[in-house]
């Protein structure tokens, strides 16, 4: 790539601030300033990361010319606001999952990039972890053959996260395991049908009007004879955490591993084989190869709860930061787009809204840029 630099703003700076060192020491990126409400918070990162430019106010953040792009990792009701006003204001974004709360608020942020030429890219991370990469080679190569179904799972505890998640619907928040079964089959979804099971306590349902326990959705691909089920959990449901996905395909299979830092499983025809998965850190720029192994949030003894819980996201986060930046280098599409984005984001929205109305079949916006 050419030697230009992307001048980048870190907006929020919890989950946002693992993020900083890599765009410090990506060859194509200047870490250029940071964003957090909390001045003390704000003043310690950015000291520890020797960072000059600090705002306190996102607004003020975009007023700055010499700020390329932002990468937003706010909570999750602020994302469709902020990620519309960064565009509107000349700024590329990357923003955290979800894209946003509501199939309006993507639709706005689709017709946003389409009006201004801008770049949005959504920062999922299970498309960018190692295991995707690996599954997605074994595709790619005809290993696998031919894809027949596809499976996966989110479950997490999220008691002691801040206090919007309390009782979130478990949809709401599902990225992680509709993203990678889309983007392996390289398709969209057409329609979803999701099921609620269970009952969160009472205390929780109040804040959504969400009841469930898990909700369970199965997604029909368009232009496709794919579906896929997926599975996600947030309260009162017992399991090791878990961003799993399984692929059954005609020539191999692949299941993920049932607990953490066990290997996952090939099937040849109906013979299983335990496999290790690689690290691809060798896709990177060498600057920053070393980032798929180690978290790099704040210090040993400081990890942010997603990379503890998420086993380091696997390795994708140096994955999430070169993709962007070399979309804007590149001045091509990254990878999920806005449209993309928008339509794995919808799953999760209308796959709640589904399980609501007892596993109604509700279609997919056709979120088209012209």
């Amino acid at each position: 790539m050419e030697q230009r630099k992307i001048n980048i703003a870190i907006v929020g700076l919890g989950f946002g601030a693992e993020f900083i060192p890599i765009y410090q020491k990506h060859p194509n990126a200047n870490m250029y300033a940071i964003c957090q409400r909390d001045v003390e918070k704000l003043n310690h990162i950015g000291d520890a990361f020797g960072i000059a430019k600090r705002y306190t106010d996102f607004d003020e953040l975009l007023k700055d010319p010499d700020v390329d792009a932002v990468h937003i990792n706010t909570p999750i009701q602020n994302h469709a606001e902020q990620s519309l006003k960064a565009l509107r204001a000349g700024k590329h974004v990357a923003c955290t999952v979800p894209m946003a709360t509501s199939v309006e608020e993507c639709r706005q942020i689709v017709a946003a990039v389409q009006e201004t030429g801008l770049t949005y890219m959504m920062m999922e991370t299970v498309i960018y972890s190692r295991e995707f990469l690996f599954v997605k080679e074994l595709y790619e190569s005809g290993e696998l053959g031919k894809l027949q179904f596809l499976r996966a799972s989110h479950q997490q505890e999220m008691a002691g996260w801040p206090g919007y998640w309390e009782g979130l619907p478990p949809m709401h928040y599902a990225t992680h395991c509709v993203a990678p079964v889309l983007a392996l089959a390289k398709a969209d979804a057409e329609y979803v049908s999701c099921f609620g099971s269970g009952t969160i306590d009472a205390h929780l349902i109040s804040k959504y009007g969400s009841p469930f326990a898990v909700e369970s959705c199965h997604i029909k691909f368009k232009d496709s004879d794919l579906a896929a089920e997926v599975t996600r959990s947030l309260f009162n449901t017992a399991r090791q955490y878990r961003e799993s996905f399984d692929v059954y395909a005609s020539k191999k299979s692949f299941e993920w591993t049932l607990i953490e830092h066990e290997h996952s499983v090939i099937h040849t025809g109906e013979t299983p084989q335990k496999v290790a998965i690689p690290d691809y850190a060798h896709l990177l720029p060498e600057e920053i190869q070393h980032f798929t192994t180690g978290g790099v949030y704040d210090g040993e003894n400081n990890q942010h709860l997603s990379f503890i819980q998420g086993a380091g996201h696997g390795g994708s986060h140096p994955h999430l930061v070169h993709e962007f930046i070399s979309a804007l280098i590149q001045e091509r599409v990254p990878f999920p787009d806005a449209r993309q984005s928008a339509n794995i984001t919808c799953v999760g929205i209308l796959a709640h809204e589904s399980a609501m109305e007892g596993g109604q079949k509700i279609k997919l916006p056709d979120f088209t840029i012209s």
